[in-house]
């Protein structure tokens, strides 16, 4: 198994295990002290105006998927690379067997099929790691909130 697969598997568990968190991650406030809901709603917007400025995190923003990156020319040179790299390795290949031509044709359309692969190895990857950044900025997030919430006298879970 070559490095790429082990890190597009790697990505593919880590994106799986963060999505899986961050369903779970918001912490629930309960009223200890025998606040009203209307209480709570009001000591809920402190915190979260508390914790925002604090941490310089926003939950609307931080918990959204970031953008997806690439156009119609999804790969990033990967393709053009992997064409230029198997035209050379298939004109040399050509050229012992007689035609270098036909041969660097031959590599420059694998080159370009592996450099795809490279190309959506590589965004998964990216992907995996901006979700958990981001599942990293929530919990930051939630403690800062949780702690305020405790202060106001809940029981944080």
């Amino acid at each position: 198994m070559n490095v790429n697969k082990v890190r597009a598997c790697c990505a593919i568990v880590i994106a799986m295990m963060t999505l899986d968190a961050v369903a779970q991650s918001k912490p629930i406030a309960y009223p200890s002290k025998g606040q009203s809901a209307q209480q709570q709603q009001k000591d809920d917007g402190a915190c979260y105006s508390w914790a925002k400025s604090n941490t310089g995190i926003d939950p609307t923003t931080a918990s959204a998927a970031p953008p997806p990156q690439g156009g119609p020319a999804v790969g990033g040179g990967e393709r053009v690379g992997g064409a230029a790299r198997g035209a050379a390795g298939g004109a040399v290949i050509g050229a012992i067997a007689g035609d270098a031509g036909k041969g660097a044709a031959i590599g420059a359309a694998t080159g370009t099929v592996a450099g795809g692969m490279r190309a959506r190895q590589n965004k998964r990857t990216q992907e995996a790691n901006a979700q958990a950044q981001s599942q990293g900025a929530m919990s930051t997030y939630y403690r800062a909130w949780a702690a305020c919430m405790q202060g106001r006298g809940y029981s944080i879970q």
